[in-house]
């Protein structure tokens, strides 16, 4: 059996309260990988380029996964996904949009540009309780690039 890997995780959300329980959630579905957390598109394109603050590849880790929210400020998901998977030195992280838009036309974009999963953020606490867990457990088990 291959040994556990240990990604760092990236959280695009502008929200305060939706990013408060995906880190509360993940870490109650065993999930104790880094978190780097990002309030919009653009912060997280200068990290995930290396511009500004970033530049120092110690202190700014590659993300190995990216969990991104559609509606944000400056930029938008769909752009920092477009932009990550068309970047040949991004392009293979994963990128699970967790979005509260459950419209089957931003569904079927975020896949066409490249999304490796799309989950709908319920509105009620409980659910979103869950679905961040079993995200967590999913986590746990599958398997990323190096």
């Amino acid at each position: 059996m291959a040994p556990k890997q240990s990604i760092v995780i990236m959280l695009i959300e502008d929200d305060d309260g939706h990013q408060l329980l995906i880190r509360e959630n993940l870490r109650a579905g065993g999930i104790v990988n880094e978190l780097i957390e990002m309030r919009d598109g653009q912060q997280a394109l200068d990290y995930l380029t290396r511009r500004g603050q970033y530049q120092d590849p110690a202190k700014s880790p590659r993300p190995g996964l990216i969990l991104l929210d559609i509606k944000m400020p400056k930029v938008d998901g769909f752009t920092v996904l477009e932009r990550v998977k068309s970047d040949p030195t991004l392009r293979s992280i994963p990128v699970l949009m967790l979005t509260s838009t459950d419209d089957q036309v931003e569904v079927n974009r975020c896949y066409s540009l490249g999304a490796n999963g799309y989950v709908v953020k319920p509105v009620r606490y409980d659910e979103f309780q869950d679905k961040v867990k079993a995200l967590g457990l999913f986590l746990d088990i599958v398997r990323f690039p190096d």
